[in-house]
């Protein structure tokens, strides 16, 4: 039985997905969360939201995602970075993940990526459960209800949790896979409940597709002043160094928090919605981000609550560290109505630094900023990943290297490039510790890091007094108003510097060590910039 809009054209059995007991096409919100509920999916919250747990899976699997080695991309994917899996394997995982889906009840989603309407892939996303239709139906673009009589998909997603793999039938690591055939435009995904593994699918496809069209993809959130799309901030960062936090502020216009690409025309937005961390969320920090999570439609995911009154924890971590909410752009009050942005004048890189030993915010010169983006060094938060419980040094390059099917040098060359013909001004900003490695040091004060980040977006920093770090290289603003400022001085901040030192010194080193794999593909001024 089929129920919903859809192109009668394209419906799923043309797609050869067949024995379905039925389908929903494109349904609303209110709909999706019917179906969800009358499945047993979740529970109803406060304001319409919607509650649910995934599982043993609270984070991605990254060492689960394969892409599958055809022809036409063979020579083009950093295999380094990149599992693989033949045709073979990938036919048979097909096979046999259409076979089980026989009997089911399946929801699809026609969506599309990509505001800028020249760079628009259309998306079909199809999933066993409903509320992951509703994660999905925010967290990519919405096209009007009269386009849906007429859409034919780019690319194809079909997400099965309840289909386990065959690691030797298959040829994939584990029961979990992400299987992404760019030849024959078909992302498989089983084994696991956590609907961000959704949205990144549909990151990794783009960061494959646009740098042939000279569009740099970013792993990023982007803002604009009110008014003055032309004054537009990019803000790159793995999950947990505060890209959503540090974008939705209630002065600019939030263009999108996670991902987006920069154009000959300027920055838009891949994606409709947010998908932010809600742990320790606070009305009085995060206004507009704690709001959502009384909203309809809201997803709730993991999120530890009253049975009685619905009321969200948003302290207690005991499910994970890594709880969110997924809603719609709009529901965020200033964000853009179009997902536009000009070029950006500030880019700036988010790090969570673990060990205490990075400034608060740096300036950088454009080869610092390729060497930094090239490094991506931050820490791994706990529960964004399976297994990781606490922060975790690591080097991520582009700060999204799981989702980055080419070599990193395709990104950077890309950054390097758009960075001096438009003149931004780069930034590196540290979101983590201060006074102190963890469990030593506390958390860099959000006020401070929003005060800093204002000084930068509205051009004041730049006439601060700098002075050079003597361990990386790059300019640190002696003092700026309403900051302390022995907060920018992160020496200072330590009682024991030989302590600092010592955490300093080894932090160069890993800087260094990291960075020699680049060195042979990068131009003499970044090879300059760098430390060690």
């Amino acid at each position: 039985m089929d129920q919903g809009r859809v192109n009668p054209q394209f419906k799923l059995e043309d797609q050869g997905i067949e024995g379905l007991a039925a389908v929903s096409y494109n349904l609303l919100e209110p709909d999706l969360i019917s179906a969800a509920l009358a499945a047993g999916e979740g529970t109803l919250g406060d304001g319409g939201t919607f509650l649910v747990t995934t599982g043993k899976f609270t984070g991605r699997s990254p060492k689960d995602k394969h892409v599958v080695r055809t022809p036409s991309v063979a020579d083009h994917i950093w295999w380094d970075n990149n599992a693989e899996m033949s045709v073979d394997g990938f036919e048979a995982l097909h096979a046999d993940m259409l076979e089980h889906m026989k009997g089911g009840r399946y929801h699809v989603q026609d969506l599309y990526a990509g505001a800028d309407p020249a760079l628009r892939l259309d998306v079909r996303v199809v999933t066993e459960l409903a509320w992951h239709g509703l994660f999905i139906r925010h967290l990519l673009r919405r096209p009007e209800r009269s386009e849906l009589d007429s859409f034919a998909p780019d690319f194809t997603i079909i997400n099965c949790p309840s289909f386990k793999a065959d690691p030797a039938r298959h040829g994939c690591r584990s029961e979990t896979v992400i299987a992404l055939n760019f030849e024959a435009k078909l992302i498989l995904i089983a084994g696991t409940e956590y609907a961000g593994e959704n949205k990144k699918s549909v990151f990794t496809l783009l960061n494959y597709l646009l740098p042939e069209k000279g569009v740099m993809p970013m792993h990023c959130s982007a803002n604009h002043a009110e008014g003055n799309p032309v004054d537009t901030a990019v803000f790159f960062g793995l999950s947990g160094t505060g890209k959503t936090t540090l974008s939705a502020d209630p002065k600019r216009v939030l263009i999108g928090d996670d991902e987006h690409g920069w154009s000959d025309r300027g920055t838009f937005n891949f994606e409709g919605g947010c998908y932010a961390k809600t742990i320790n969320l606070s009305a009085e920090a995060e206004p507009e981000i704690y709001g959502t999570c009384s909203k309809f439609g809201t997803v709730i995911e993991n999120m530890v609550f009253d049975p009685e009154t619905k009321a969200l924890d948003f302290e207690d971590d005991s499910l994970t560290a890594n709880m969110r909410c997924a809603y719609p752009l709009d529901y965020i009050d200033n964000a853009s109505a179009t997902g536009l942005g000009g070029h950006p004048k500030n880019v700036i890189m988010l790090t969570c630094d673990a060990f205490g030993v990075l400034p608060p915010i740096a300036r950088l010169t454009p080869a610092q900023a390729m060497y930094h983006f090239l490094s991506g060094f931050t820490s791994k938060v706990a529960g964004t990943e399976r297994g990781v419980t606490e922060p975790e040094p690591t080097f991520s390059t582009c700060f999204g290297a799981p989702f980055m099917p080419r070599r990193p040098e395709a990104y950077g060359n890309l950054l390097r490039d758009k960075i001096a013909k438009h003149g931004a001004t780069c930034w590196l900003v540290n979101t983590g510790w201060t006074g102190g490695a963890y469990g030593t040091g506390s958390r860099m004060p959000i006020k401070a890091t929003r005060a800093l980040l204002t000084a930068a977006l509205d051009g004041s920093l730049n006439e601060a007094t700098f002075r050079k770090d003597p361990n990386f290289g790059f300019e640190v603003p002696v003092t700026v108003p309403g900051v302390d400022a022995g907060l920018l001085d992160p020496r200072s901040t330590w009682g024991d510097k030989a302590a600092y030192d010592a955490a300093a010194e080894k932090l160069v080193g890993m800087f260094s060590e990291n960075f020699a794999q680049y060195v042979p593909f990068i131009d003499d001024d970044v090879k300059a910039a760098a430390i060690g």
